[in-house]
């Protein structure tokens, strides 16, 4: 099947173009990039006025199944990604039972090949049953296809399992992913720590719970040599270690999420329970630090942590309601409200954030508009705007940062795999 995409302005982040071009897809692939493409094809996609950006590739995604389809499913989760032009996605392992073994990691596989609408890699556990205290095979998780491990939810508090396993990841060449909190640090807080918590009488959770974590993982990770990429930033302190770290020459690379560079403890003066997030919100000065981040390149990905959990989840005491959000829907709209219309990143740079380093740190031949490249596109209007409610969303939970926002920035098309996989309407 051939697929022409025509006038729209291309954004490549390589080559920074952002220039009106003709997108000809053939298969899986794109064949061709220019002006005024002639080829006989079997749709055409007018994308005048719009933009056409590589699918977005997002890092770090709770699809929930196998356990608890109740809140996702690969098939609910992978439909919301289309919606929000997001065309691969790397699931998380904390599932029941958690992807700690070769057949946990099969039953996974098996469902996504049975019911995925996009592309998932699977992340493995860094411990079995994620209780952070024997390693999983990461070498046998790695043949069967796992990009990456992660206890994500939970650090690995003993120095001495987390450092055999950067050192077992290296041998096998697997990026591990750092979740970094000191629950010794972090207690039973449900807020950022400070003036906010005092206020509203609610447990805090200190920045030194997260950055104190993060700097014993790039500590631990410099000693064997490996990988590490470090989740959901989300204070100055960890930016600053990143940055430091990316300086003195470790393979490093982090992400943050959108509601970290949109939203501060502030947000939580009324109580509400889709704003219990961990790592918590924090102060404006952290938002600041993010936001740099991203800008001056310490902050390599824009990953949602999509997180959904059902109403009697969320709708209860403050105290009790479970952490997370959904976000794989609002992610490409929050950026392009809060990061490119205040002039912190340009298009392209939205892309490198979005799609092209996810590509590079996970492997795929994605997150370019290129001859070449995996068909994976999104078309948007960027001017558009549109009011966040409940019934938007695709994903079966609703338990959103920005319900009631106005965003800006309507995904009207989502290829992947060279197929028109979303359309709006």
């Amino acid at each position: 099947m051939k697929i022409l995409i025509k006038n729209g302005r291309v954004v490549d982040a390589v080559t920074g173009i952002l220039d009106a071009m003709d997108v000809l897809i053939e298969g899986e692939s794109i064949s061709k990039v220019s002006k005024d493409i002639k080829d006989q094809v079997d749709t055409v996609i007018d994308a005048s006025g719009k933009l056409v950006l590589p699918g977005l590739i997002d890092m770090h995604v709770h699809l929930r199944e196998p356990g608890r389809e109740d809140k996702e499913t690969v098939a609910s989760g992978t439909k919301a990604a289309l919606k929000g032009g997001v065309t691969s996605v790397l699931a998380m392992p904390n599932t029941t039972p958690a992807i700690d073994t070769p057949d946990h990691l099969r039953l996974l596989a098996g469902i996504v090949q049975k019911t995925a609408l996009a592309k998932v890699c699977i992340c493995g556990s860094i411990t079995i049953g994620r209780l952070g205290k024997e390693l999983v095979d990461i070498a046998a998780l790695k043949s069967l296809g796992a990009v990456a491990i992660t206890d994500d939810g939970d650090s690995v508090d003993d120095e001495g399992v987390m450092s055999e396993a950067f050192k077992k990841a290296k041998d096998a060449d697997v990026l591990v992913i750092c979740h970094c909190e000191d629950k010794k640090l972090s207690a039973a807080g449900v807020i950022n720590l400070g003036f906010v918590s005092t206020q509203l009488g609610l447990r805090g959770i200190s920045r030194e719970s997260e950055y104190k974590r993060v700097e014993r993982d790039l500590r631990l990770a410099k000693e064997a040599g490996a990988r590490a990429h470090i989740a959901h930033v989300s204070c100055k302190e960890s930016v600053e270690l990143v940055r430091q770290a990316k300086k003195s020459g470790l393979a490093v690379t982090a992400e943050t999420a959108p509601h970290y560079f949109s939203l501060d403890e502030d947000a939580l003066m009324g109580y509400d329970t889709n704003l219990k997030i961990n790592p918590p919100l924090r102060r404006p000065e952290d938002v600041l630090a993010i936001k740099d981040g991203l800008k001056d390149k310490t902050i390599d990905c824009i990953a949602s942590d999509h997180a959904p959990h059902t109403e009697n989840e969320k709708e209860i005491e403050f105290d009790r309601a479970a952490f997370g959000v959904v976000g794989i829907e609002t992610e490409l709209s929050v950026a392009i409200t809060e990061l490119v219309d205040k002039g912190i990143l340009d298009w392209p740079g939205l892309v490198e954030k979005m799609s092209l380093n996810p590509a590079r740190i996970l492997g795929l031949n994605k997150g370019r508009i290129a001859a070449g490249s995996d068909a994976d596109i999104v078309i948007v209007d960027p001017q558009k705007e549109w009011v966040v409610t409940k019934d938007n969303f695709v994903s079966k939970s609703k338990n959103s940062a920005f319900l009631g926002r106005t965003l800006k920035g309507v995904v009207e098309y989502t290829v992947c795999a060279g197929k028109i996989a979303y359309s709006i309407g």
